[in-house]
């Protein structure tokens, strides 16, 4: 009876031997490469995967190796153990060892002969046996082959969670070297950003997370197909860019190129617009020379100031500033292969009469550079001391309100809580006394060739140069004319006076034109009074 036990235990072992080794091993371990290969996707290139769900509103297509690359890893193991299970379940089991146990061929079910009958029952347990045998030397092939698979895949993920970090940071530390700020020039606005929203050039759909990311490292694919670039070193920032917050369309460059914030701060008819035409117009003349390129940064700022020129050719002054935050004239400025976008912000004097509404003029806290424009006219002292001839001709040059002093007052203040009093004492100012062309006919306020600062001090805005003094470490003086710097016939030197005062402050955000300016710590040059005929008319334009 042991003896046949034991003939029996060494058919079965044989027999489960051979089916395992040239059968059932090889039959599970190719069905399982074969599910693992198949389910692997995407299924069509370049479409999107139906197994991942879309990530908000971008209209890229999600990088592969951020999602689907672990989705298609999961369903091919997943896949490989399901099809090993299946068939040694399904086919191995239920079919092949349930039908030699109960004596009939395996593949067809027929019984034939006893002595058949007897053979399929003798080789049902070995059969089993070489199945089981079989599926799990198979098993354990695979559990290596994807054990590797994960590792490789794990290894590919850091690796590109390491690119994308590298290009991250150094994007940032691009921006931060070169001290990058995008900031909206916009009223309503003026919020910083990180990223500004890239629109596609093929299909023209907004991407607002075009970096090296989810959605790619090097390039996104956008829903068009179309691959755009993610890095600004590859010309991302070539591309049209809008704000992230108020959607508005930003100037090409916006994201590679320094932005110099440059408000123009006065009061009423202090001459701020005027001042910026002519700076503009000074801007324009000294890159005719070839030593400066400018540039307008957007067509809608190219017609702003065809629109002021044509105001003042035609009507001889510009209608007062209007609303209650002023949108940026940006410029592009070029000198020796270094570039900027000037911002150059008009307000309306109203804006700058009291805390609140100096508070809303959010773009103050932005500034690289204060332009303050000081009508030497409308300070009360300094009218107490002028006879009756020459308070006609002040009264006639339409004197700013309020007068320079309370509008400084006024201004500093919130630009210590807007900009923080630190970087308020590291911002250059730029002191501009206008309606030089009145000035020169009062003999006692004639404007030097230099010492302007202590000028002022001498004819009654000693508080103003003091406290100047105090609160602003690196300043500079000018005196012109904007009524000879604009309209028909301008004097291009006046022009010029006005560009040092801009020229000046883009110098201090590290681009050399220091050679375009004057010598004299105080600016301009050294005629006494503004020449020619153009100082014949004792009003001046500036209304602005």
């Amino acid at each position: 009876m042991s003896g046949l036990i034991a003939a029996a235990a060494w058919l079965t072992v044989g027999v489960g031997a051979a089916v395992c080794l040239f059968r059932a091993f090889w039959e599970f371990l190719a069905l399982a490469l074969g599910a693992s290969a198949k389910v692997l996707g995407p299924r069509t290139p370049g479409t999107p995967d139906p197994r991942v769900m879309p990530v908000g509103s971008e209209p890229a297509q999600r990088a592969y190796w951020s999602r689907l690359m672990w989705v298609d890893a999961y369903t091919s193991t997943r896949a490989a153990a399901s099809a090993v299970r299946h068939r040694l379940l399904g086919r191995w089991m239920a079919v092949t060892a349930r039908r030699m146990l109960t004596g009939h061929q395996p593949s067809t079910g027929y019984g034939g002969h006893w002595i058949a009958r007897g053979m399929f029952f003798l080789l049902a347990p070995g059969t089993a046996l070489g199945a089981i045998t079989g599926a799990l030397l198979a098993s354990s092939i695979l559990v290596l082959i994807h054990l590797v698979m994960w590792l490789l895949i794990s290894l590919v993920w850091l690796a590109t969670v390491a690119g994308v970090a590298v290009l991250r940071g150094a994007d940032r530390a691009g921006a931060l070297v070169r001290r990058i700020r995008m900031k909206c020039p916009y009223p309503g606005c003026y919020r910083p950003f990180p990223l500004a929203v890239h629109r596609c050039p093929g299909c023209g759909t907004t991407h607002r997370e075009l970096r090296p990311g989810r959605f790619g490292v090097l390039w996104h694919v956008c829903a068009c197909r179309r691959r755009i670039v993610t890095v600004s070193l590859a010309g991302r920032d070539r591309l049209a860019v809008e704000c992230p917050h108020c959607d508005r369309p930003l100037p090409a460059g916006t994201g590679r190129l320094r932005v110099v914030h440059v408000p123009i701060v006065g009061g009423t008819s202090s001459g701020k617009t005027m001042l910026m035409a002519a700076a503009v117009a000074g801007l324009q003349a000294t890159s005719g020379t070839g030593a400066l390129k400018v540039s307008f940064a957007t067509a809608d700022d190219r017609r702003d100031v065809v629109d002021l020129n044509r105001q003042l050719t035609t009507a001889g002054w510009v209608r007062k500033t209007q609303g209650g935050q002023p949108r940026a004239l940006m410029l592009r400025v070029s000198h020796r292969r270094r570039d900027r976008l000037l911002y150059l912000y008009d307000p309306m004097g109203e804006s700058l009469y009291d805390v609140d509404s100096t508070r809303r003029q959010a773009y103050l806290a932005h500034a690289d550079g204060v332009v303050l424009v000081v009508d030497v006219l409308a300070d009360p002292q300094v009218r107490r001391s002028l006879s009756v001839g020459e308070e006609e001709f002040a009264r006639a040059a339409n004197p700013s309100d309020p007068g320079p002093w309370q509008t400084y007052q006024t201004f500093t203040g919130e630009l210590s809580a807007l900009a923080g009093r630190r970087r308020r004492g590291r911002l250059p100012l730029a002191v501009v006394v206008t309606k030089r062309d009145v000035l020169d006919r009062i003999e006692r306020l004639r404007v030097p060739a230099t010492g302007i600062g202590p000028w002022l001090a001498t004819i009654g805005l000693d508080p103003l140069v003091r406290d100047l003094g105090h609160r602003f470490r690196v300043r500079r003086f000018w005196a012109l004319s904007a009524y000879a710097a604009t309209g028909t016939g301008p004097l291009v030197s006046e022009q010029q006076r006005a560009a040092e005062a801009v020229l000046w402050i883009l110098a201090r955000s590290g681009l050399r034109v220091g050679k375009l300016l004057p010598k004299s710590p105080e600016a301009g040059p050294a005629t006494s009074s503004v020449p020619g005929p153009r100082s014949a008319p004792v009003q001046d334009r500036s209304t602005g």
